[in-house]
Formats: structure tokens, C-alpha cells, sequence
């Protein structure tokens, strides 16, 4: 068997698909392939079956040599000598040939021509082609390969070419292929070979029939069956969502293997069983890294951090995949600080070398907690690293940028990337709505619609976000129309509210009431919120009032409405009302939640706010008047600012 290769260049990959179809327009007969007469030479000796050869021909070890030296270049000199010598058409040196271009990527295409000029090529020959084209990553090019070449040869199959056949069409997805070949398999007798009809049930599994999955295993006994039959039944079930048949079959299994246990358990954490899962787990007598993992990764899904955890610092050794789901975890419960300190234990231990799903973990860790720093120093392990960042890695560093202030880094990020995303349009674009650059969010999105993207609910969040951040009514009202019309979006909470902001931060309060007064849907709380922030904002009592009762009754629970309908009665200077409000806050329980202030200091983030004030330090009280300070000479600011607009 070949090593395996790795995945091909996209040039590589081009050139193959465009020898495949240039040759398969025209095969030329064997009879134009007559190979010349080998020339007379003392290290050939005589050979009734077949031309001539010596196996120590000095050609053949060459072709040996470079083949393991992974010279493309020597074996293209190697294979024109061939040629020359007419060695090329003895079956034995085709085959090493063969083999020898096929364990280089690069010389995959000339592999496929070589088997082109062949006048009689076999299985063997067939075979090489197959599972290195599988192995580059290639199953369409495989097929196209065996479709548009070895079908029209003629080529007699073996018992090794269909189980490469049924990985194919496992892959691709070619059910109807699938079935014609099997059927071919029974008419050429290689339905009895186990090789042959494990691959079947692994196919028939892999296509989602699992019915004639089923019919091939029900007629087998257990002397025709061996592990890897039992373990292609197990999978098939797994991934069909059958795990009680799954776990039938591993109860009949005379002996299970690693893989068999660990398909089973797969099959439980995917269904959501941790308890079954769990149970299979403590009885394997041994368990693997792939165990661990898959145990890890479980309750990972469910949430339960502790547990995962826990199990992670059991493991005997660890992986990359170990780190990965746990970082994702942290990141996805929010568990930001948690998932920074993980990684910082990872790139402390040097066991493990991060890759795209460990830096997109982090860089949301450090998005969400405005870690700049820690963001660049990650975007300068990436550049240093081999890694190729792909849309998802580049849209993370984007994001990270965006929200953390840099936009310049953020948009020399997006221009840099090979090609976008929506998700990448739309963080660029909501970064130019968060620093206020209403007009370049606009230009990016009508840019956007030139392209190759389709915007989508997202993106227009975003937009309306940019508008309404600048109080830009009229594009405001164009995006959300635009919306409607052109691409047939129906407006969410989430575009209702950003045109409900725009409105009301411009004072046209009115127009706000009218356009949410029929928009009873529970999640409408919060654009009632916000159209009575508005209303405070832009000292409109009346309309204040009666969305503060509004939002009462909506959310009793919730201080907030209290606060700001007692501010509006309070500017009016109805004390009676303030009083009853209070009386109401009083009477509920209701408390309002302390602020909280995140300082970063040496790349860590500290927590301040008035609840755990009595347990700082000397220094740390000091830290937390500076910033209570600084906030109020904000405010201050700001006030001047305004009485200046007014007075011009």
C-alpha cells in the first residue's frame, strides 16, 4: 500500500481535472500503443510470459529511489528513460512507475497519463490511481478518473478496487452509482468476499439506506462476520440515529475492539445520553484518546462545564482536540476569563500546537472582554505560525478589531481577506455603525450588494444599526424598506428596534408610538425600553407616562420602567406619583443592579463595581474613585457639549 498524500494544490488539482477531460474525449486504440521492442541488452534476459525485465534493473531502482527521496522532477527524468527503453510497458515497471508518481502530489497528473499510454492497464494500475487520488482529497477527481478511463479500458476489477468504489461514492453522495456497482459486484462474484461486503454495508450506512445495510448483515452468520463487520452495522446505526439497534448488535459482538465501544458512545452523546454514555465508558477496558474526547465533547454539548473539566485533568495524555472543545465551551457559555486561562495553560504546557478552532475560540474570549492586546499578540502568532488563515479565522481577528476600538486594523483585515463572507461584510459594517461612520457602513453595504454576497437579516441589523447610531432617518427608513422589497426579509425585533431607536433618538416620538403601538409579540419589551428612553431623552412626559405604565405591566419584575417612570413624574414635579412608585418598588422587592467597570491591567481584566467595593484593597479604592471620577468629568463633558450645540 501507498503512504498516504497529502491534499493537492488547487493548480495540481486543476491540472489533473483538465488531463482527465482532455483524454477521455478520445482513447486511442491499443493498437496505436503498441509499445517499441526493447532494445537488446544484457540485463534483460528472456521471458516467454511477458517482455523481458530484470528487477535490478538500474532504471527500477532509480525509479525506487526517488520515489521514497520525493523527487518530482528525477522521476519525470526516470519515466522519459522508461519510455525510451520500452521498460515502461512491462507490467512490473508500470506498476512501479505507478507507484512512485502517485506518492508525490505534484506528480499525480503525470500518474494519470502514464496509465492513459498504457495499452493494457489492470487493476493493480487502477487500484494505485484510486486510493491516491482518495488520499489527496480527490474523490470526484477519482471518479471522474474511473468513469471517464478505466470503464471504457475495460479494466477487470479486483477485490481491493471495489471497496475504493464504495468509499467514493460514500463520499460524493452517489447512491444511484452505489447500487449499479453492487449489483455488478454480485454478477462478478465478489459479493462472498468480506472486504468487498463490509464496504457495502459501510456505503449503504454512509448513504443513509440503512435498510439494505441491513439486508446485506441479517444474511450473514456470525462465521461470515468479523469486527470490522460488526463495527460498520454499529456506525451505520449510530449515524442513522438508531443507538438501541447500534447497541444490539455491540451486545452480540463476540469481541469488541476500541473502535467498537467508541463508535457506541459517539452514538449516545450525539442522541444526548450522557448516562449511557458514561456507563460504556467506566466498563471499556481501555480507553483512548478518542474515548476521552468524545466524553469531553458530550458534555461540552449539554453545558456542563465542571464535568468536562473535571474529565479533561483525568486524562492520561492530551490533544489538540481535548483543548479545542474545551476552549470552545468556555467561549460559548460566555466563560471568557475561564477560556483565556485555558489557552494560557495550553501555550504554557508546548504539548500542543493551537490551530484555527483554537484561535477563533480565544479571539471571541478577547472580543467579548475588549482584550486588545491579547487580540494582537494572537494575530501575531497566527502571522508567525504556517497556519493559512481561512474566512472564519479572519472574520474572528475582524470582529475582535471592530469591537475593541482598532477599526483601522479591522478594516486591514478585511482587506486583506481572500474572499468574504456575509458574516465578514456584516462585522465590518457594524463596525463602521459602532464608531459612528454612518456613511462608510453605507458605501460598504451597497458594495456588498455588488458582490457575491447576499445580505441577510444580519446585515441589515447592522445598517439600521449604522443609521441609527447617527440619527439618519431617511436611510434609515430606505434600508428597512429596501429590505422589505428587495431581498423579502420580514422585519424582526431586532430591525424594529433599531428603527425604533433611530426614531426616537430624532424626536419624532409619535411616529415611534404608531409604528410599535400594534406590536404585541412578547419580545416587543424592549422597543417599548427603548422608545421610553427616548421619551426621557427628549422630555416628552405624556407619551413617557404611558409607555412607562405599559412596560409596568409587560414587566413587573423588572426595576428599570419603575426607575424611569419616577424620573419622568419626578421632572414634572409630581412627588405624590414618585412616592407611589417607590411605595410600588418597595412593596415587590425590586433592586437595581450595581454598574459594573472592566479595567484591564498586564492583560488581565479586573471587575469593579459598588457591591464588592468593601473588599478591595487600599490601592484598589483608590483605582475604583479615579475611574468614578473620570466618569463624572465625562458626564460633565458632555453636558458642555451639548450646551454649546444649543447655543449656536
Amino acid at each position: 500500500m501507498t503512504s498516504a498524500v497529502p491534499l493537492i494544490s488547487d493548480a495540481t488539482s486543476r491540472h489533473l481535472n483538465e488531463i482527465l477531460t482532455t483524454i477521455s474525449r478520445r482513447r486511442p486504440s491499443p493498437a496505436t500503443l503498441h509499445p517499441p521492442a526493447p532494445p537488446s541488452n544484457n540485463n534483460l534476459s528472456p521471458n516467454l510470459s511477458s517482455p523481458p525485465i530484470n528487477l535490478r534493473h538500474p532504471l527500477l531502482r532509480a525509479v525506487n529511489f526517488y520515489r521514497f527521496h520525493q523527487s518530482s522532477s528525477a522521476l519525470t527524468q526516470i519515466l522519459a528513460k522508461l519510455f525510451v527503453s520500452g521498460l515502461i510497458f512491462h507490467p512490473f515497471a508500470a506498476g512501479r512507475a505507478l507507484l512512485a508518481l502517485s506518492s508525490l502530489p505534484s506528480s499525480l497528473p503525470l500518474a494519470v497519463t502514464l496509465f492513459f499510454v498504457l495499452p493494457h492497464p489492470d487493476a493493480f494500475a487502477v487500484n494505485i490511481i484510486l486510493r491516491s487520488l482518495l488520499a489527496a482529497g480527490l474523490p470526484a477527481a477519482a471518479f471522474n478518473f474511473y468513469r471517464r478511463l478505466v470503464l471504457p479500458a475495460a479494466v477487470a476489477p479486483n477485490h481491493f478496487t471495489f471497496p475504493l468504489l464504495m468509499k467514493i461514492f460514500s463520499i460524493l453522495n452517489l447512491p444511484l452509482e452505489g447500487k449499479t456497482t453492487h449489483a455488478r459486484i454480485a454478477k462478478l462474484g465478489f459479493d462472498t468476499d468480506l472486504f468487498v461486503r463490509n464496504s457495502l454495508i459501510h456505503m449503504y450506512a454512509s448513504l443513509g439506506d440503512i435498510f439494505a445495510a441491513e439486508k446485506i448483515f441479517t444474511f450473514l452468520n456470525k462465521h461470515d462476520c468479523d469486527t470490522v463487520t460488526y463495527n460498520s452495522m454499529i456506525d451505520g446505526y449510530v449515524k442513522n440515529g438508531r443507538t438501541a439497534d447500534a447497541r444490539k448488535v455491540f451486545d452480540r459482538m463476540p469481541e469488541q475492539d476500541v473502535v467498537s465501544w467508541n463508535t457506541m458512545i459517539a452514538g449516545y452523546v450525539n442522541k444526548g445520553d450522557m448516562d449511557g454514555a458514561k456507563e460504556l465508558f467506566w466498563m471499556m477496558p481501555e480507553r483512548d484518546m478518542v474515548s476521552w474526547n468524545s466524553m469531553i465533547d458530550g458534555y461540552a454539548r449539554i453545558g456542563e462545564a465542571s464535568i468536562a473539566r473535571e474529565l479533561f485533568h483525568s486524562m492520561p495524555v492530551r490533544n489538540l482536540v481535548s483543548w479545542n472543545v474545551l476552549l470552545a465551551l468556555y467561549a460559548r457559555l460566555k466563560c471568557y476569563r475561564e477560556c483565556l486561562d485555558m489557552f494560557d495553560e495550553m501555550m504554557s504546557g508546548r504539548n500542543a500546537k493551537p490551530d484555527k478552532a483554537t484561535y477563533v475560540s480565544v479571539l471571541t474570549a478577547c472580543t467579548n472582554l475588549g482584550q486588545l492586546d491579547r487580540g494582537k499578540w494572537i494575530h501575531s502568532l497566527i502571522r508567525e505560525g504556517s497556519l493559512e488563515p481561512d474566512v472564519l479565522l479572519l472574520t474572528a481577528l475582524l470582529t475582535m478589531y471592530a469591537k475593541c476600538g482598532a477599526i483601522e486594523s479591522a478594516k486591514e483585515v478585511f482587506d486583506e481577506m481572500p474572499e468574504r463572507s456575509t458574516v465578514s461584510w456584516n462585522s465590518m459594517i457594524m463596525s463602521y455603525g459602532l464608531h459612528g461612520q454612518t456613511d462608510k457602513a453605507l458605501e460598504l453595504f451597497l458594495e456588498m450588494e455588488k458582490s457575491c454576497s447576499k445580505p441577510n437579516e444580519s446585515t441589515f441589523v447592522c445598517v439600521l444599526s449604522a443609521c441609527s447610531q447617527s440619527d439618519s432617518v431617511l436611510e434609515g427608513w430606505w434600508c428597512f424598506d429596501h429590505m422589505i422589497r428587495a431581498y423579502n426579509i420580514k422585519p424582526k425585533v431586532e430591525h424594529v428596534g433599531c428603527m425604533v431607536g433611530l426614531l426616537g433618538r430624532s424626536g419624532l416620538l409619535k411616529d415611534t408610538a404608531e409604528f410599535v403601538k400594534d406590536l404585541t409579540e412578547k419580545p416587543m419589551k424592549a422597543l417599548w425600553g427603548a422608545l421610553m428612553s427616548s421619551c426621557w431623552r427628549h422630555s416628552n412626559w405624556e407619551i413617557g407616562k404611558f409607555v412607562g405604565k405599559k412596560l409596568i405591566e409587560m414587566m413587573p419584575e423588572d426595576i428599570g420602567p419603575y426607575i424611569l417612570l419616577s424620573n419622568i413624574w419626578a421632572a414634572e414635579g409630581n412627588w405624590e406619583e414618585v412616592d407611589k412608585v417607590r411605595e410600588m418598588i418597595e412593596e415587590r422587592g425590586l433592586q437595581k443592579r450595581a454598574g459594573v467597570s472592566l479595567v484591564e491591567l498586564d492583560i488581565t481584566v479586573h471587575t469593579l463595581s459598588e457591591d464588592n467595593l468593601l473588599g478591595f484593597s487600599p490601592k484598589e479604592r483608590i483605582v475604583y474613585s479615579l475611574l468614578r471620577e473620570m466618569g463624572s468629568l465625562l458626564k460633565i463633558s458632555w453636558t458642555e457639549v451639548n450646551a454649546i450645540k444649543e447655543s449656536l
